[in-house]
Protein backbone atom coordinates (compact mmCIF):
# COMPACT_ATOMS: atom_id res chain seq x y z
CA UNK A 1 0.00 0.00 0.00
CA UNK A 2 1.02 3.60 -0.65
CA UNK A 3 1.13 6.04 1.98
CA UNK A 4 -0.48 9.54 1.81
CA UNK A 5 2.73 11.25 0.96
CA UNK A 6 3.91 8.40 -2.00
CA UNK A 7 0.25 9.17 -3.43
CA UNK A 8 1.22 12.94 -3.15
CA UNK A 9 4.86 12.27 -4.73
CA UNK A 10 3.59 10.23 -7.29
CA UNK A 11 0.60 12.57 -8.20
CA UNK A 12 3.05 15.66 -8.68
CA UNK A 13 5.70 13.54 -10.87
CA UNK A 14 2.74 12.03 -13.37
CA UNK A 15 1.75 15.81 -14.16
CA UNK A 16 5.17 17.07 -14.24
CA UNK A 17 6.00 13.85 -16.67
CA UNK A 18 9.70 14.22 -14.18
CA UNK A 19 12.01 11.72 -15.32
CA UNK A 20 13.75 10.90 -11.97
CA UNK A 21 10.69 9.26 -11.53
CA UNK A 22 10.76 6.65 -14.71
CA UNK A 23 10.80 3.23 -13.27
CA UNK A 24 10.27 3.80 -9.18
CA UNK A 25 6.53 3.74 -10.06
CA UNK A 26 3.58 2.99 -12.71
CA UNK A 27 0.31 4.90 -13.28
CA UNK A 28 -2.65 2.53 -14.22
CA UNK A 29 -5.92 4.19 -15.21
CA UNK A 30 -8.84 2.74 -14.72
CA UNK A 31 -11.05 4.04 -17.73
CA UNK A 32 -8.79 2.85 -20.04
CA UNK A 33 -7.65 -0.22 -18.15
CA UNK A 34 -4.05 0.74 -19.32
CA UNK A 35 -0.67 1.56 -17.15
CA UNK A 36 2.44 3.47 -17.89
CA UNK A 37 5.40 5.29 -17.27
CA UNK A 38 5.00 8.55 -15.62
CA UNK A 39 6.98 10.01 -18.78
CA UNK A 40 4.25 8.51 -21.20
CA UNK A 41 3.36 11.14 -23.34
CA UNK A 42 0.23 10.45 -23.59
CA UNK A 43 -2.87 12.67 -22.42
CA UNK A 44 -2.82 12.92 -18.73
CA UNK A 45 -5.64 11.68 -17.12
CA UNK A 46 -8.07 12.58 -13.89
CA UNK A 47 -6.41 12.09 -11.00
CA UNK A 48 -9.95 10.35 -9.84
CA UNK A 49 -9.15 7.86 -12.72
CA UNK A 50 -5.61 6.84 -11.78
CA UNK A 51 -4.01 4.21 -9.27
CA UNK A 52 -0.37 3.99 -8.25
CA UNK A 53 1.97 0.51 -8.36
CA UNK A 54 5.76 0.16 -7.70
CA UNK A 55 6.26 -2.97 -9.10
CA UNK A 56 5.03 -3.27 -13.20
CA UNK A 57 4.16 -6.99 -11.92
CA UNK A 58 1.78 -5.48 -9.41
CA UNK A 59 -0.29 -3.50 -12.24
CA UNK A 60 -1.14 -6.56 -14.02
CA UNK A 61 -1.49 -8.89 -11.49
CA UNK A 62 -4.71 -5.54 -10.81
CA UNK A 63 -5.75 -6.70 -14.48
CA UNK A 64 -4.03 -3.44 -16.39
CA UNK A 65 -2.76 -4.26 -19.29
CA UNK A 66 1.01 -2.50 -20.72
CA UNK A 67 1.22 0.60 -22.58
CA UNK A 68 2.20 0.09 -26.10
CA UNK A 69 3.74 3.54 -26.56
CA UNK A 70 5.53 4.04 -23.42
CA UNK A 71 6.16 0.57 -22.78
CA UNK A 72 6.46 0.21 -19.20
CA UNK A 73 8.30 -3.06 -19.17
CA UNK A 74 11.69 -0.81 -20.86
CA UNK A 75 11.61 1.27 -17.99
CA UNK A 76 14.49 1.29 -15.82
CA UNK A 77 14.58 -1.32 -13.25
CA UNK A 78 12.33 -0.01 -10.10
CA UNK A 79 13.92 1.20 -6.88
CA UNK A 80 10.84 0.86 -4.86
CA UNK A 81 12.20 -2.79 -3.88
CA UNK A 82 15.18 -1.81 -2.09
CA UNK A 83 14.44 -0.70 1.20
CA UNK A 84 13.01 -4.36 2.03
CA UNK A 85 15.12 -6.74 3.96
CA UNK A 86 17.36 -8.54 2.38
CA UNK A 87 15.35 -11.66 1.86
CA UNK A 88 12.68 -10.28 0.19
CA UNK A 89 15.05 -8.36 -2.07
CA UNK A 90 17.20 -11.17 -3.26
CA UNK A 91 14.01 -13.17 -3.77
CA UNK A 92 12.37 -10.88 -6.19
CA UNK A 93 15.58 -10.42 -7.79
CA UNK A 94 15.84 -14.37 -8.16
CA UNK A 95 12.06 -14.45 -9.25
CA UNK A 96 12.36 -11.61 -12.41
CA UNK A 97 15.58 -13.09 -13.47
CA UNK A 98 14.92 -16.82 -13.12
CA UNK A 99 12.47 -17.15 -15.56
CA UNK A 100 12.28 -20.73 -15.65
CA UNK A 101 13.18 -21.94 -12.55
CA UNK A 102 10.50 -24.19 -11.07
CA UNK A 103 9.45 -22.03 -7.13
CA UNK A 104 11.20 -25.27 -5.22
CA UNK A 105 14.20 -24.07 -6.38
CA UNK A 106 13.81 -20.22 -6.28
CA UNK A 107 13.10 -21.14 -2.47
CA UNK A 108 15.82 -24.00 -2.02
CA UNK A 109 18.65 -20.90 -2.95
CA UNK A 110 16.94 -18.35 -0.65
CA UNK A 111 17.43 -20.67 1.84
CA UNK A 112 13.96 -21.06 2.82
CA UNK A 113 11.15 -22.85 2.70
CA UNK A 114 8.02 -22.72 -0.03
CA UNK A 115 6.00 -21.46 2.50
CA UNK A 116 7.85 -18.90 3.78
CA UNK A 117 8.67 -17.52 0.58
CA UNK A 118 4.87 -17.31 -0.48
CA UNK A 119 4.06 -15.20 2.85
CA UNK A 120 7.43 -13.22 1.53
CA UNK A 121 6.25 -12.04 -1.97
CA UNK A 122 2.47 -11.65 -0.35
CA UNK A 123 3.70 -9.22 1.87
CA UNK A 124 5.89 -7.21 0.10
CA UNK A 125 3.81 -7.16 -3.71
CA UNK A 126 0.63 -9.09 -2.97
CA UNK A 127 1.19 -12.00 -4.76
CA UNK A 128 1.97 -15.35 -4.85
CA UNK A 129 5.93 -15.84 -6.13
CA UNK A 130 4.47 -18.05 -9.20
CA UNK A 131 2.28 -14.91 -10.23
CA UNK A 132 5.35 -12.62 -9.97
CA UNK A 133 7.45 -14.36 -11.51
CA UNK A 134 4.82 -15.08 -14.72
CA UNK A 135 4.25 -11.64 -14.77
CA UNK A 136 8.24 -11.00 -15.29
CA UNK A 137 7.96 -13.07 -17.95
CA UNK A 138 5.19 -11.88 -19.84
CA UNK A 139 6.95 -8.03 -19.46
CA UNK A 140 10.03 -9.66 -20.65
CA UNK A 141 8.37 -11.05 -23.46
CA UNK A 142 6.89 -7.88 -24.63
CA UNK A 143 10.33 -6.07 -24.57
CA UNK A 144 11.46 -8.92 -26.89
CA UNK A 145 8.56 -8.87 -29.12
CA UNK A 146 8.95 -5.45 -29.33
CA UNK A 147 12.70 -4.93 -29.87
CA UNK A 148 13.67 -8.12 -31.14
CA UNK A 149 12.92 -10.30 -34.51
CA UNK A 150 13.14 -13.33 -32.71
CA UNK A 151 10.88 -15.58 -33.70
CA UNK A 152 7.89 -16.01 -30.88
CA UNK A 153 8.99 -19.96 -29.99
CA UNK A 154 12.55 -18.66 -29.34
CA UNK A 155 11.14 -15.35 -27.04
CA UNK A 156 8.72 -17.92 -25.48
CA UNK A 157 11.74 -20.49 -24.68
CA UNK A 158 13.80 -17.09 -23.31
CA UNK A 159 10.77 -16.19 -21.20
CA UNK A 160 10.14 -19.46 -19.67
CA UNK A 161 7.36 -20.09 -21.52
CA UNK A 162 6.36 -24.06 -22.20
CA UNK A 163 5.77 -23.15 -25.72
CA UNK A 164 4.87 -20.18 -28.16
CA UNK A 165 1.27 -21.56 -27.45
CA UNK A 166 1.59 -21.11 -23.74
CA UNK A 167 3.26 -17.73 -24.60
CA UNK A 168 0.63 -16.40 -26.96
CA UNK A 169 -2.53 -17.69 -24.47
CA UNK A 170 -1.04 -15.97 -21.19
CA UNK A 171 -0.18 -12.68 -23.26
CA UNK A 172 -4.06 -12.39 -24.61
CA UNK A 173 -5.57 -13.48 -21.03
CA UNK A 174 -3.44 -11.02 -19.19
CA UNK A 175 -2.11 -8.07 -22.22
CA UNK A 176 -5.37 -8.30 -24.36
CA UNK A 177 -2.63 -8.77 -27.26
CA UNK A 178 -1.25 -11.07 -29.38
CA UNK A 179 2.67 -11.27 -30.21
CA UNK A 180 1.81 -10.25 -33.74
CA UNK A 181 0.22 -7.04 -32.27
CA UNK A 182 2.56 -6.27 -29.79
CA UNK A 183 5.23 -7.07 -32.60
CA UNK A 184 3.66 -4.59 -35.12
CA UNK A 185 4.41 -4.21 -38.86
CA UNK A 186 7.64 -2.99 -38.70
CA UNK A 187 9.83 -6.07 -37.72
CA UNK A 188 14.04 -5.88 -37.60
CA UNK A 189 15.74 -7.94 -39.93
CA UNK A 190 16.80 -11.43 -38.79
CA UNK A 191 20.38 -11.27 -37.54
CA UNK A 192 22.65 -13.86 -35.32
CA UNK A 193 22.65 -11.25 -32.43
CA UNK A 194 20.10 -10.07 -30.49
CA UNK A 195 19.84 -5.99 -29.72
CA UNK A 196 18.47 -4.66 -26.85
CA UNK A 197 17.91 -1.05 -25.42
CA UNK A 198 18.76 -1.16 -22.10
CA UNK A 199 17.93 1.86 -19.73
CA UNK A 200 19.21 3.01 -16.44
CA UNK A 201 18.55 5.41 -13.55
CA UNK A 202 19.89 8.56 -14.48
CA UNK A 203 22.28 10.41 -13.68
CA UNK A 204 24.59 7.52 -14.77
CA UNK A 205 28.50 7.90 -14.49
CA UNK A 206 29.70 5.85 -16.91
CA UNK A 207 32.71 7.50 -17.21
CA UNK A 208 33.46 6.09 -13.28
CA UNK A 209 32.23 2.56 -14.26
CA UNK A 210 34.37 1.88 -17.10
CA UNK A 211 37.77 3.08 -15.45
CA UNK A 212 36.80 1.21 -12.62
CA UNK A 213 36.49 -2.33 -14.69
CA UNK A 214 39.30 -1.10 -17.05
CA UNK A 215 41.55 -1.38 -14.23
CA UNK A 216 40.32 -5.02 -13.59
CA UNK A 217 40.02 -6.33 -16.77
CA UNK A 218 40.68 -9.64 -17.40
CA UNK A 219 42.63 -9.99 -20.63
CA UNK A 220 40.50 -11.92 -23.63
CA UNK A 221 37.28 -12.43 -21.43
CA UNK A 222 36.23 -9.35 -21.35
CA UNK A 223 36.94 -6.28 -23.20
CA UNK A 224 36.40 -2.22 -21.62
CA UNK A 225 36.76 1.31 -22.99
CA UNK A 226 35.41 4.72 -23.16
CA UNK A 227 32.59 3.60 -25.28
CA UNK A 228 31.50 0.05 -23.50
CA UNK A 229 31.69 -3.27 -21.94
CA UNK A 230 32.26 -6.79 -23.71
CA UNK A 231 31.89 -10.33 -21.75
CA UNK A 232 32.91 -13.88 -23.40
CA UNK A 233 30.45 -16.50 -20.94
CA UNK A 234 29.94 -20.33 -20.91
CA UNK A 235 27.67 -21.52 -19.21
CA UNK A 236 25.62 -24.89 -18.94
CA UNK A 237 23.81 -23.90 -22.43
CA UNK A 238 26.99 -23.05 -24.23
CA UNK A 239 28.86 -20.04 -24.88
CA UNK A 240 27.45 -16.26 -25.23
CA UNK A 241 29.19 -12.88 -26.07
CA UNK A 242 27.30 -9.66 -24.48
CA UNK A 243 28.31 -6.38 -25.39
CA UNK A 244 26.87 -3.36 -23.79
CA UNK A 245 27.90 0.53 -25.00
CA UNK A 246 26.69 3.29 -23.18
CA UNK A 247 24.19 5.91 -24.80
CA UNK A 248 24.67 9.23 -23.06
CA UNK A 249 21.54 10.68 -24.76
CA UNK A 250 19.44 8.39 -24.49
CA UNK A 251 20.86 7.38 -20.95
CA UNK A 252 21.43 3.50 -21.25
CA UNK A 253 22.77 0.65 -22.77
CA UNK A 254 22.72 -0.29 -26.41
CA UNK A 255 23.33 -4.03 -26.32
CA UNK A 256 24.26 -7.02 -28.83
CA UNK A 257 24.22 -10.70 -27.54
CA UNK A 258 25.07 -13.61 -29.29
CA UNK A 259 23.80 -17.28 -27.60
CA UNK A 260 23.75 -21.01 -28.33
CA UNK A 261 20.18 -20.96 -26.80
CA UNK A 262 17.29 -18.83 -26.33
CA UNK A 263 17.38 -19.78 -22.69
CA UNK A 264 20.50 -18.29 -22.10
CA UNK A 265 19.23 -14.41 -22.90
CA UNK A 266 17.23 -13.80 -19.34
CA UNK A 267 19.90 -14.42 -17.14
CA UNK A 268 22.63 -12.92 -19.06
CA UNK A 269 20.36 -9.64 -19.00
CA UNK A 270 19.92 -9.96 -15.45
CA UNK A 271 23.51 -10.35 -14.65
CA UNK A 272 24.98 -7.56 -17.49
CA UNK A 273 22.39 -5.33 -15.58
CA UNK A 274 23.70 -6.01 -12.15
CA UNK A 275 27.44 -5.79 -13.26
CA UNK A 276 26.95 -2.45 -15.03
CA UNK A 277 24.47 -1.24 -11.76
CA UNK A 278 21.24 0.02 -13.99
CA UNK A 279 19.13 -0.15 -11.81
CA UNK A 280 20.06 1.93 -8.54
CA UNK A 281 18.88 5.63 -7.35
CA UNK A 282 21.73 8.23 -7.38
CA UNK A 283 19.83 10.25 -5.33
CA UNK A 284 19.05 7.95 -3.12
CA UNK A 285 22.87 7.22 -2.59
CA UNK A 286 23.74 10.90 -2.64
CA UNK A 287 21.56 11.60 0.51
CA UNK A 288 23.04 8.72 2.28
CA UNK A 289 26.64 9.52 1.21
CA UNK A 290 26.20 13.24 2.78
CA UNK A 291 24.70 11.96 6.29
CA UNK A 292 28.14 10.07 6.48
CA UNK A 293 29.85 13.32 6.42
CA UNK A 294 30.79 13.60 2.65
CA UNK A 295 31.50 16.92 1.82
CA UNK A 296 28.96 18.10 -1.53
CA UNK A 297 31.75 18.92 -3.39
CA UNK A 298 33.44 15.42 -2.87
CA UNK A 299 30.15 13.43 -4.34
CA UNK A 300 30.73 11.74 -7.66
CA UNK A 301 27.88 12.18 -9.23
CA UNK A 302 25.97 9.00 -10.83
CA UNK A 303 28.03 6.58 -8.53
CA UNK A 304 27.59 3.13 -9.61
CA UNK A 305 28.95 -0.24 -8.16
CA UNK A 306 30.54 -2.14 -10.67
CA UNK A 307 29.98 -5.94 -10.21
CA UNK A 308 31.65 -8.94 -11.05
CA UNK A 309 29.65 -11.41 -13.57
CA UNK A 310 29.95 -14.70 -10.77
CA UNK A 311 30.53 -15.05 -7.11
CA UNK A 312 32.94 -17.42 -7.87
CA UNK A 313 34.73 -14.91 -9.72
CA UNK A 314 34.88 -12.44 -7.55
CA UNK A 315 35.88 -14.93 -4.56
CA UNK A 316 38.75 -15.74 -7.15
CA UNK A 317 39.72 -12.18 -7.03
CA UNK A 318 39.59 -11.20 -3.63
CA UNK A 319 41.70 -13.88 -2.69
CA UNK A 320 44.51 -13.98 -5.33
CA UNK A 321 44.28 -9.69 -4.51
CA UNK A 322 44.78 -10.39 -0.64
CA UNK A 323 47.39 -8.35 0.98
CA UNK A 324 48.62 -7.12 -2.67
CA UNK A 325 47.94 -4.43 -5.11
CA UNK A 326 45.39 -3.99 -7.75
CA UNK A 327 47.74 -4.18 -10.41
CA UNK A 328 49.69 -6.81 -8.82
CA UNK A 329 46.30 -9.05 -8.51
CA UNK A 330 44.85 -8.44 -12.24
CA UNK A 331 48.78 -9.68 -13.27
CA UNK A 332 47.94 -12.79 -10.60
CA UNK A 333 44.24 -13.47 -12.03
CA UNK A 334 45.40 -12.95 -16.00
CA UNK A 335 48.25 -15.64 -15.41
CA UNK A 336 45.47 -17.79 -14.06
CA UNK A 337 43.17 -17.22 -16.92
CA UNK A 338 45.99 -17.79 -19.46
CA UNK A 339 46.94 -20.60 -17.99
CA UNK A 340 43.52 -22.81 -17.19
CA UNK A 341 40.88 -20.63 -18.80
CA UNK A 342 39.22 -22.73 -21.20
CA UNK A 343 39.46 -21.25 -25.71
CA UNK A 344 37.07 -22.32 -27.68
CA UNK A 345 35.99 -20.44 -30.95
CA UNK A 346 38.64 -17.88 -30.78
CA UNK A 347 36.96 -16.66 -27.26
CA UNK A 348 38.95 -17.27 -23.82
CA UNK A 349 36.57 -17.82 -20.61
CA UNK A 350 37.11 -17.68 -17.05
CA UNK A 351 37.90 -21.05 -15.73
CA UNK A 352 35.51 -23.10 -14.12
CA UNK A 353 35.52 -23.98 -10.33
CA UNK A 354 36.24 -27.47 -11.50
CA UNK A 355 39.12 -26.83 -13.10
CA UNK A 356 40.76 -24.28 -10.78
CA UNK A 357 39.25 -26.88 -7.81
CA UNK A 358 42.16 -29.48 -9.20
CA UNK A 359 44.68 -27.50 -10.75
CA UNK A 360 48.04 -27.42 -8.40
CA UNK A 361 48.15 -23.25 -9.36
CA UNK A 362 51.75 -23.34 -10.28
CA UNK A 363 51.43 -20.85 -12.46
CA UNK A 364 50.61 -18.21 -9.50
CA UNK A 365 53.17 -17.12 -7.79
CA UNK A 366 51.17 -16.79 -4.22
CA UNK A 367 52.11 -18.41 -0.52
CA UNK A 368 51.11 -22.24 -0.78
CA UNK A 369 48.26 -21.57 1.40
CA UNK A 370 46.45 -19.04 -0.42
CA UNK A 371 46.95 -21.46 -3.47
CA UNK A 372 44.91 -23.62 -0.86
CA UNK A 373 42.02 -21.19 -0.27
CA UNK A 374 41.40 -20.89 -3.71
CA UNK A 375 41.20 -24.37 -4.38
CA UNK A 376 38.82 -24.99 -1.63
CA UNK A 377 36.97 -21.69 -2.52
CA UNK A 378 36.75 -23.40 -6.23
CA UNK A 379 35.69 -26.90 -4.31
CA UNK A 380 32.88 -25.18 -2.44
CA UNK A 381 31.10 -23.24 -5.49
CA UNK A 382 31.59 -26.55 -7.31
CA UNK A 383 29.47 -28.25 -4.54
CA UNK A 384 27.43 -25.58 -4.29
CA UNK A 385 25.66 -25.62 -7.55
CA UNK A 386 23.47 -22.80 -8.64
CA UNK A 387 22.93 -21.91 -4.93
CA UNK A 388 25.02 -19.13 -2.91
CA UNK A 389 27.40 -20.46 -0.44
CA UNK A 390 26.42 -19.31 2.81
CA UNK A 391 28.95 -16.59 4.58
CA UNK A 392 29.76 -19.40 7.11
CA UNK A 393 30.80 -21.77 4.66
CA UNK A 394 32.67 -19.41 2.78
CA UNK A 395 34.72 -17.88 6.17
CA UNK A 396 34.96 -21.46 7.17
CA UNK A 397 37.84 -21.83 4.53
CA UNK A 398 41.05 -21.22 5.78
CA UNK A 399 42.86 -17.93 4.71
CA UNK A 400 39.68 -16.43 3.98
CA UNK A 401 38.12 -13.46 6.32
CA UNK A 402 36.17 -10.75 6.99
CA UNK A 403 37.60 -8.84 4.24
CA UNK A 404 37.20 -11.30 1.54
CA UNK A 405 33.74 -12.34 2.66
CA UNK A 406 32.42 -8.58 2.20
CA UNK A 407 34.92 -8.18 -1.04
CA UNK A 408 32.35 -11.09 -2.80
CA UNK A 409 28.83 -9.69 -1.75
CA UNK A 410 30.36 -6.18 -2.81
CA UNK A 411 30.94 -7.26 -6.13
CA UNK A 412 29.74 -10.84 -6.19
CA UNK A 413 26.70 -9.92 -5.42
CA UNK A 414 26.06 -6.44 -5.90
CA UNK A 415 24.98 -5.73 -2.27
CA UNK A 416 24.42 -2.50 -1.77
CA UNK A 417 25.08 -1.82 2.14
CA UNK A 418 28.89 -3.61 2.50
CA UNK A 419 31.19 -1.64 4.07
CA UNK A 420 34.95 -2.65 3.91
CA UNK A 421 35.97 -2.19 7.56
CA UNK A 422 39.06 -4.49 6.83
CA UNK A 423 40.51 -2.38 3.41
CA UNK A 424 43.14 -0.13 5.11
CA UNK A 425 42.49 2.17 1.82
CA UNK A 426 38.57 2.69 2.67
CA UNK A 427 39.03 2.83 6.17
CA UNK A 428 41.95 5.71 6.24
CA UNK A 429 39.69 7.71 3.55
CA UNK A 430 36.98 7.91 6.08
CA UNK A 431 38.83 8.26 8.99
CA UNK A 432 41.07 11.11 7.42
CA UNK A 433 37.67 12.64 5.84
CA UNK A 434 35.42 12.28 9.43
CA UNK A 435 32.89 10.12 7.56
CA UNK A 436 31.06 7.59 9.80
CA UNK A 437 30.02 4.60 7.45
CA UNK A 438 27.37 3.54 9.60
CA UNK A 439 25.65 7.08 9.29
CA UNK A 440 25.73 5.75 4.98
CA UNK A 441 23.44 2.76 5.50
CA UNK A 442 22.09 0.95 3.44
CA UNK A 443 24.52 2.31 0.82
CA UNK A 444 27.87 1.41 2.19
CA UNK A 445 28.95 -0.56 -0.49
CA UNK A 446 28.71 3.44 -2.61
CA UNK A 447 30.69 4.60 0.33
CA UNK A 448 33.52 1.93 -0.25
CA UNK A 449 33.36 3.08 -3.80
CA UNK A 450 33.52 6.57 -3.50
CA UNK A 451 36.89 6.38 -0.68
CA UNK A 452 38.43 3.78 -3.24
CA UNK A 453 37.71 6.57 -6.07
CA UNK A 454 38.26 9.92 -3.40
CA UNK A 455 42.18 7.57 -2.54
CA UNK A 456 43.00 7.15 -6.42
CA UNK A 457 42.62 10.82 -7.29
CA UNK A 458 44.88 12.17 -4.61
CA UNK A 459 47.48 9.80 -5.77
Amino acid sequence: MLSETQQQQYASARISRDARFDGQFYVAVVSTGIFCRPICPARLPAEHNVRYFHFAQQALEQGFRPCLRCRPDSAPGSCAWQGIETTARRALTLLAGELSAPITVIAERLGISERYLNKLTQNVVGMSPKRYQLHSRLLQAKRLLQQTALPVADVAVACGFQSARRLQDTLQRWCKLTPSQIRGKQRRPESGEIGLFLPVQPPYNWPQVSAFLAMRVVDGVEYVDDKGYQRHIKNNYGIAKVSAYYNFEKAGFDVTVTISDPAQLQPILVTLRRVLDMDTNPGLVETSLLNAGLAAEQLIPGLRLPGVWSVFEAGCRAIIGQQISIKAAITQLNTLVEAIGELESGQRFFPSPEVVAASDLAMLKMPGARKQALRDFAQLINECGSSTPSDQQILAIRGVGPWTLQYIKLRGESEPDQFLAGDLIARRQAESHGINPLLAAPWRSYLTIQLWRMSSSAD
